[in-house]
């Protein structure tokens, strides 16, 4: 039977939750409260993407009908699932192909419906002018999708879960979920609530962080952990193992003494440079879980001896023959650790290591800067713009190595931004002090 309690409210700033040193952007961990049985109940509230809780919750089971789950969703109703797991689990598709099927009548889903460009004519799914094949909507497509994705994450969100002392998951047929939740939050400090979606995303994370990532650079296996973004493209891996080294600052026929890499994740780069004979590298994350799993990863792969992985904002102190850095691509605004991978408001990060790589150069050391030009595709940064960043931060391009992606999105022809995608280009610049 479905139970509603009107007054049950999350509550306030809660004094527990899970270790902070596991998450990087400061998830929600809030109180929530609701009435269950004709009692009170109260855990922590956990949101990686920093979801307030729910201002009302009702605990529902296996007999909720999936436009009734839908319905109550979109009210921002916490739904608190006490039914059996894999029904859970079903209800949440059931709820996503609502979701999908009214976001596709009102015109709003992902791949978008015709919208009419300043003449008056149809610019299509792809934001592509129809009588002259111009792409002239990449920035508006781009925010349309972010907020699609947006809305169905809060929807979806609406089914929780609550996690009782040890991470233990009280529902029928549910798996062990302890060992997971603890590689992802650390220990844990009492019953915790988090969404289904969540939950799913920290399982499916686990799986990866077991069996790990195969790097044909390597030769060897990456294994990435909860909030740490996976090297799944590796174009950009290839790019740092075949693009030459440049010379040693103390024996020109030797390769660099010292490289950083800057936002290391998993530390695959690092890994990668020091195998190609680079004496020392500092990594550093301003992720406290990548710090970690980078030197999980380098330990693993037998190279912790001549790499130091710190947490750091960007660039650590000294300078170095190499420092290498794979910003995040895309201006816009992450919501969660794993997002900031991915999203750079105004380009902050790309910015701040374009100004400060001159200052943590050798003399003949050199800048390598990974990135894809996704966002100029988009609208979103011009290349203009990038060399003057360049010029004004008194560097010059010694070289540029181009590769394309062979993600599975950029032959998608049913995604919105296709166009964009298709056209991208991954660049390594090779950047240089003028003087």
């Amino acid at each position: 039977m479905t139970r509603v309690d009107p007054s049950a409210t999350g509550s306030g700033p809660s004094a527990t939750g899970p270790d902070p040193s596991a998450g990087g952007l400061v998830p929600s961990a809030t109180g929530l409260d609701w009435t269950e049985g004709g009692a009170h109940r109260a855990a922590n509230w956990h949101s990686e993407n920093q979801s307030a809780p729910p201002g009302q919750v009702i605990v529902v089971s296996d007999d909720i009908t999936a436009d009734a789950a839908y319905r109550l969703a979109r009210t921002g109703t916490g739904l608190l699932w006490r039914g059996d797991y894999h029904n859970g689990r079903q209800l949440l598709q059931a709820m996503d192909r609502r979701f999908k099927c009214h976001s596709a009548r009102r015109g709003t889903g992902k791949r978008g419906g015709d919208r009419q460009g300043a003449d008056g004519r149809s610019a299509g799914r792809h934001g592509v002018d129809q009588a002259d094949g111009r792409h002239n909507g990449g920035a508006e497509a781009f925010e349309a999708q972010r907020r699609y994705i947006a809305d169905r994450a809060r929807l979806l969100g609406a089914l929780i879960v609550e996690l009782d002392d040890d991470y233990r998951l009280n529902l029928r047929r549910a798996p062990d979920v302890s060992l997971a939740c603890k590689a992802a939050y650390g220990p844990s400090t009492g019953p915790m609530c988090v969404s289904m979606t969540e939950l799913n995303g920290v399982l499916s994370a686990y799986q990866w962080q077991l069996k790990g990532v195969a790097i044909p650079a390597l030769g060897e296996d990456i294994h990435p952990r909860y909030g740490v973004f996976s090297p799944i493209r590796g174009e950009y891996v290839d790019l740092v193992a075949q693009t030459p080294l440049p010379d040693s600052s103390t024996d020109s026929s030797a390769p660099p003494d010292t490289a950083f890499d800057l936002g290391t994740g998993t530390g695959v780069l690092a890994a990668v440079l020091l195998r190609r004979g680079v004496s020392r590298v500092v990594a550093t994350d301003i992720n406290p879980r990548a710090v970690v799993c980078a030197r999980e990863n380098l330990e693993r792969l037998g190279l912790s001896r001549t790499a130091e992985v710190v947490e750091a904002d960007l660039f650590p102190q000294g300078r170095a023959d190499l420092v290498v850095c794979n910003p995040p691509w895309l201006p816009a605004r992450p919501t969660s650790a794993l997002e900031a991978g991915i999203y750079d408001p105004g380009s902050d990060v790309l910015h701040r290591f374009i100004d400060g790589l001159a200052a943590h150069l050798s003399p003949a050391g050199e800048g390598w800067l990974i990135l894809s030009d996704l966002a100029e595709h988009l609208g979103l940064r011009t290349r203009e713009a990038l060399l003057e960043r360049f010029a004004e931060a008194g560097l010059r391009i010694h070289d540029r190595h181009d590769t394309t992606p062979r993600h599975p999105r950029a032959s998608d022809t049913e995604d919105e931004l296709h166009k964009a995608r298709g056209a991208e280009v991954t660049s390594l610049w090779r950047l240089r002090r003028s003087s």
